[in-house]
């Protein structure tokens, strides 16, 4: 997996959450495609990513914790991709580096 600059337009979630920190994730996705840590809006740490299997975009993000999050405080996260097949494959590619930590 990697970031990507594709087009998001058209994700939703497909009921597939990982658990981690912001921290885990800046380590093994990069610093997130956005980032507005104040709890103001329905997402504070957004991650615009592809598979590595076949290049299809999905997206790590946090939903309506209305508060400021902490850099290790452990939470879930959701996959969104167009596909359920897509969230899927990212979620377990995620889950993978994860367990490398």
């Amino acid at each position: 997996m990697k970031q990507t600059n594709k087009s998001v337009n058209g994700t939703s979630f497909h009921d597939d959450t990982i658990f981690a920190t912001v921290a885990d994730l800046r380590k093994v996705l990069g610093e997130p495609t956005y980032e507005q840590n104040d709890g103001q809006d329905k997402v504070n740490f957004e991650w615009v990513m592809e598979t590595s299997w076949d290049g299809e975009v999905f997206t790590v993000y946090d939903w309506k914790e209305g508060r400021r999050l902490k850099e290790d405080e452990e939470i879930e996260w959701h996959i969104g991709a167009h596909t359920s097949a897509t969230a899927q494959i990212g979620c377990e590619e995620l889950e993978e580096a994860l367990n490398c930590l």
